[in-house]
């Protein structure tokens, strides 16, 4: 008899392995949450010390927060912005759980708690340092008022919280006296009283936003005394005038950013005061405000020759008025005009030709500049990271050469309804650094263009060709094969896109979001291969793709366990691929309208299937024929509606 050849199994013992050694593996993995997931699965001791690993969670649902909670006893930094609904059960599941541990909590997302919940948190969290409550428009003074026995707060949020008042904002300032960073944006019932509270109270703060509060300048006295602030918003407080600030006088040396964007009300005598003490200011952000920035304008910036980076969007600017912040500001690395209409080639020549250090330039819709312009940017910034020239139309086919020759070290470029062409495109793939190209609306390129960027462009993670009509599959299979950490990609309404284009693009696991409305070639089968292979699919826009089906949503419900947005309106879909949407658990956002096969009866079990659904387009008739009961239940567990008149086309949503 033959003797049967023994098959020795090698079976890797893993307790073996140090703690310090699978920290150090799982620092490496723990970008991806599958791969974690997967190493957390291979065998107890793993699953044990991944538990012990991580620090910071983001459930789906504050249903699993016992589960998760129990499992995860050192967590840290808890993120429940997926989860549209927090009881006050689940803030004592939290703060009896992860209580001695926990250090942040985002509920910026999360309604349904109350200020029962709050204080068990407050009292039970002993080390928390920052909670984010921004959005809670139905939150009062009272609820508000516990967060001030969380005395070792230092970051504070409320962004939106429109019932509080000043009272509750003095409550807080009495008690958490360790606060370094308050974002009140938009507490519109919160007045000069609460700020200057804040001011007297809080001594540490380092970054205050007030945008968008009635305050006036009398506030300003106190805040402008704090010895730490380095960042203080003011965007759209109208009643920050001249006038308010006539007798302020500061010596404010540690602010480094000034955001006095949209405050209509103050002008350059106003602007000088807020800038007179702030000789070490590094951001300043003055965008849409009413003053013409002129040579006269930019005296008040002669005590902040420090100054790296300036925002004017939507000013008027005047050649004069560039031309002397390239001479007293130096030492800018970014400059912001987008929407200046006013900018022409002599005045941004004038400036960047001072700024040799630039990094950052974003000329917008600046609709005057010409190839002019662009020269003298390529010719003075070689340090050029990221330019944004959107719809800037004079620029000639010539001048994107230059941009290639001379501006190496690019990783952000938007060229958006521009004329350059695919030797242009040539050129610019010399930047072999770049991460970021837009080149939507640009009808001059074509797949030859794309070729270069893919053989030359290996670090690209973005790209739009959105209505870039003279591209093919030939052009996306370029970008597939050489850019193969793609996260994004735009080809809405290029027609000639076909299944061949995302069967190319399925080569690129990274992909995140894709995004091909109106683009009629497009099926299911091209979809089902995005689906098997591009694990990370997070955004999908299918919006005026025709020929996708139920076959390819039951593809995305069997793969895409990441995907978090989808839009399916004007598609074949019917109510069975509705209903497969619902095992994907992450899902957030649906969009469906004008879709033929849908029957309200389906609409409504995929609805109610989406446990984690924060918004819904749908068509305007479903709501009468929708079950009120079923939209209010939707909308409590934190569903938002928007409903969508569009004509229907014949077949339309039925009930």
């Amino acid at each position: 008899m033959k003797k049967v050849k023994q098959i020795h199994v090698f079976k890797p013992n893993f307790d073996l392995l140090s703690e310090e050694l699978v920290f150090i593996i799982l620092d490496l993995i723990s970008p991806n949450p599958s791969d974690l997931k997967s190493f957390s699965l291979t065998c107890k001791c793993f699953y044990h010390l991944e538990s012990k690993h991580r620090t910071s969670l983001k459930p789906l649902r504050s249903d699993y927060l016992p589960r998760i909670l129990t499992r995860y006893r050192h967590t840290a930094d808890l993120d429940l912005t997926l989860c549209p609904r927090v009881s006050d059960y689940a803030l004592s599941v939290l703060a009896s759980l992860s209580g001695p541990t926990l250090r942040s909590l985002d509920l910026s997302r999360s309604r349904s708690f109350s200020a029962a919940g709050l204080l068990r948190l407050a009292l039970k969290c002993p080390h928390l340092l920052a909670i984010d409550l921004s959005n809670a428009t139905d939150m009062r003074d009272a609820d508000a008022a516990v967060v001030a026995e969380a005395t070792s707060l230092e970051s504070l949020k409320l962004g939106r919280c429109k019932m509080l008042t000043d009272m509750a904002i003095g409550c807080i300032a009495v008690g958490c006296k360790k606060l370094t960073s308050v974002c009140l944006k938009w507490c519109v019932g919160v007045g000069d009283l609460g700020v200057g509270l804040l001011a007297v109270k809080c001594l540490h703060i380092r970054t205050l936003d007030l945008s968008y509060l009635p305050i006036t300048g009398k506030c300003l006295h106190d805040i402008l005394k704090l010895q730490h602030l380095e960042e203080l918003l003011l965007e759209g407080c109208f009643g920050v005038d001249d006038d308010s600030l006539k007798s302020l006088r500061h010596d404010c040396k540690s602010l480094k950013k000034l955001n006095a964007s949209s405050c209509q009300n103050l002008t350059q005598r106003g602007l000088t005061t807020l800038l007179s003490g702030a000789g070490c200011l590094q951001r300043l952000d003055i965008a849409h405000c009413s003053s013409v920035i002129s040579l006269d304008f930019t005296s008040s910036l002669k005590k902040v020759s420090t100054l790296q980076s300036i925002r004017l969007d939507g000013c008027s600017v005047t050649s004069d008025g560039l031309k002397a912040i390239g001479t007293l500001c130096n030492s800018l690395k970014e400059v912001s005009l987008s929407k200046c209409v006013t900018v022409t080639d002599e005045g941004l020549s004038s400036l960047v030709m001072k700024l040799k250090d630039l990094r950052k330039l974003d000329i917008t819709c600046c609709r005057k500049l010409s190839g002019v312009s662009i020269t003298q940017i390529a010719n003075s910034c070689p340090l050029l990271v990221s330019l944004k020239m959107e719809s800037c139309s004079l620029v000639s086919r010539e001048a994107f050469w230059l941009i290639g020759q001379k501006c190496r070290l690019l990783e952000e470029l938007d060229l958006t309804d521009n004329e350059i062409d695919d030797e242009g495109l040539k050129s610019i793939s010399s930047c072999l650094s770049l991460s970021s190209l837009k080149l939507g609306i640009c009808l001059n390129i074509t797949d030859k263009g794309l070729s270069y960027v893919g053989m030359c462009c290996p670090n690209l993670r973005e790209l739009d060709l959105y209505r870039s009509v003279g591209i093919t599959d030939i052009g996306i299979s370029s970008i597939a094969q050489g850019c193969i950490h793609l996260e994004t990609i735009n080809v809405s309404y290029c027609q000639d896109i076909t299944d061949k284009s995302l069967v190319s693009l399925s080569k690129c696991s990274l992909l995140q979001i894709f995004e091909s409305r109106g683009c009629p070639n497009i099926t299911s089968k091209g979809l089902a291969a995005i689906a098997v292979r591009c694990k990370r699919l997070a955004k999908l826009d299918l919006k005026k793709c025709p020929s996708i089906n139920d076959s390819g949503l039951l593809a995305l419900a069997h793969f895409s366990q990441n995907l978090k947005q989808i839009n399916v309106s004007d598609t074949a879909v019917t109510d069975v691929g509705m209903l497969s949407l619902a095992n994907i658990g992450c899902l957030q956002n649906i969009a469906v309208v004008n879709s033929r096969g849908l029957s309200a009866s389906g609409v409504a079990a995929a609805l109610l299937g989406c446990g984690g659904l924060r918004k819904a387009k749908l068509h305007a008739s479903l709501r009468t024929v929708l079950p009120v009961s079923l939209i209010l239940h939707l909308e409590a567990r934190g569903c938002t509606f928007l409903w969508k008149d569009n004509t229907l086309q014949a077949g339309g949503v039925g009930s």
